[in-house]
């Protein structure tokens, strides 16, 4: 048995005078944010004006804590004037907006200190209404409906009709397996959602059907192709979309947007637009995400060791003739599903670092080229002539990093805590020396 921590999403279907309420306390999470960081800001920007005259740090504008706490302290003393309608929701909202903040500035600050690893993360900036609306809950009365599986509790909402039913999270409430630790509210993708953080007991994994290992090389051509010579089609499911996508931006751009300057409201077709748009795009985001699942499950299922590689997507994406083919493959949700799945099934997930030349070795005998165009799709090696499909032959060179314990590999651990850092001087997390730039499967 394991208790390991697991979301579940479900659509809502609100009447009008909920989605009104929804939207207010999204609008009170976002109000509490930038409350916060407007307070934080002006302290910081004092204090350096300040120093610009050569005052002594003892005697500059005294600091302030921007932790949660903190900040909802200060917020409850100063509610009543800058917000004088804060009654309206519920605490959650405000809650949430300032918790949001002191994780963006701690974040910066570790950033900025040399204590937070990966790229440089800059100061917090105000949060516009065009950004995602969402307000987390974590106290007070919410959760399943006690009399149905087809509602959701709210704090000052009350019971929000659900799309589909909740049995499957509510039979695990009802035997004890399951504790409902907080939920998020958000508006996504045309529609409202709920998603709740939930604390689970899950039974031990059964054995894999097939077991062995297998190397999984990503692609744009193929969603995949397996060390077992399998090649899963790449089903483009954006590029599939295009032409209707293309025929509605157009349909968008002749009829009569929002224009701040001059304060003109869109037309209703406008609005009817926008939201056959937004659609179609959570119709190509539920397809990507609904086979990513599919593949991902059956590799975990199948396998007792999955092998990937470490890609650098960002940098994929910045050249502009791949960008929309990378980013429709979504090869960093692949790599999350297979995280969390080999955890939770007690199956172990390697990654290769992402210097390994998976591509330019020869899987016969191990020599490397030294160039390899991508044009070139069969891989020839100059050394002992063996030929195979470029992409097959990457895919069994990832497999084979088990088998010989390479430096070039990083494990994750089933067992215990998976963002847990590797010790000193382990490249595998219990093996030999890993080079620099290896990357743990977290």
């Amino acid at each position: 048995m394991a208790t390991v921590l697991q979301a579940y999403q479900f659509a809502l279907a609100p009447t009008e005078q909920q989605r009104a309420a929804l939207s207010s306390h999204c609008g009170a999470q976002r109000f509490a944010y930038n409350w916060g960081l407007a307070r934080v800001k002006a302290v910081l920007d004092q204090r350096a004006a300040e120093r610009t005259y050569g005052i002594d740090e003892d005697q500059l504008t005294p600091s302030v804590s921007w932790s949660a706490y903190s900040l909802r302290k200060s917020w409850n003393t100063a509610k009543d004037e800058v917000a004088p309608w804060w009654a309206e929701n519920s605490k959650e909202a405000y809650s949430s907006g300032l918790a949001n903040l002191a994780t963006a500035l701690d974040n910066w600050y570790k950033s900025r200190t040399g204590k937070r690893a990966g790229r440089s993360v800059s100061f917090p900036r105000f949060t516009s209404k065009r950004a995602r609306s969402s307000f987390r809950i974590s106290t007070g009365q919410f959760g399943l409906s006690k009399q149905d599986r087809r509602h959701v509790r709210l704090p000052r909402i009350g019971l929000v009709r659900t799309h589909e039913s909740t049995r499957k999270l509510a039979r695990h409430v009802e035997r004890g397996t399951a504790r409902i630790r907080s939920a998020t509210v958000s508006f996504q993708r045309g529609r409202w959602h709920v998603s709740f953080s939930v604390e689970i007991t899950r039974t031990e994994p059964t054995p894999a059907t097939t077991g062995g290992e297998v190397g999984v090389d990503l692609g744009v051509k193929s969603l995949a192709v397996l060390s077992t010579g399998e090649t899963v089609a790449n089903p483009k499911h954006l590029e599939a979309a295009q032409r209707e996508l293309r025929r509605l931006q157009r349909q968008a751009a002749r009829r009569q947007g929002p224009d701040k300057r001059t304060k003109q409201k869109p037309s209703n077709r406008w609005r009817t637009t926008q939201a056959r748009i937004a659609k179609l795009h959570t119709q190509v985001a539920n397809a990507r995400r609904d086979g990513l699942h599919k593949l991902s499950t059956r590799l975990v299922a199948e396998f007792d060791t999955v092998v990937i590689e470490d890609l650098h997507v960002a940098g994929m994406v910045r050249n502009r003739r791949l960008a929309r083919a990378v980013s429709d493959v979504g090869m960093s949700e692949l790599r999350r599903q297979l995280d969390y799945k080999t955890t939770w099934s007690g199956r172990q997930l390697v990654v290769a670092d992402r210097w390994y030349p998976s591509s330019k070795s020869c899987n016969d005998c191990g020599a490397v080229k030294a160039k390899l165009r991508l044009s070139e799709r069969t891989f020839t090696c100059d050394h002992c002539g063996h030929a195979a499909d470029r992409d097959l032959n990457a895919a069994r060179n990832l497999a084979g990093l088990t088998s010989s314990h390479s430096w070039w590999a990083t494990k994750n651990e089933p067992a215990g805590n998976p963002r847990k850092p590797s010790p000193a001087g382990t490249g595998y997390r219990h093996g030999k020396t890993a080079p620099t730039g290896a990357v743990n499967a977290v």
